[in-house]
């Protein structure tokens, strides 16, 4: 028997090309801590599909490994680590506010 890792959908918005989360609430963001936290496999599944019948605002929706955090969900892989971080270019997407970094 397998262990479920626990898990947040993913996807990219079907207009803008970025990196969102699906929530608790129905709702999409980019900020990964704001995601829904999904811990049992087949509620997992029916969130995927649900994130999936959203033809018209996303695209590639998808399970990701993570885990939790003192603010909300992290990354559980480094793929999913660099996603969260926006685009590679900096100064777009949500790197747009790290220039003074």
């Amino acid at each position: 028997m397998s262990r479920f890792t626990p898990k947040v959908v993913t996807a990219n918005a079907l207009v803008e090309g970025d990196v969102i989360y699906l929530t608790a609430d129905d709702r999409w963001t980019r900020h990964l801590a704001e995601a829904e936290l999904i811990e049992d496999e087949a509620h997992a599944q029916l969130r995927l599909l649900h994130a999936a019948r959203q033809k018209l605002a996303v695209v590639g929706a998808v399970l990701a490994d993570a885990r939790p955090g003192p603010r909300g969900p992290e990354p559980g892989h480094f793929r999913e680590a660099f996603r969260a971080r926006g685009p590679s270019n900096r100064f777009h997407g949500k790197q747009a506010d790290l220039r003074h970094v």
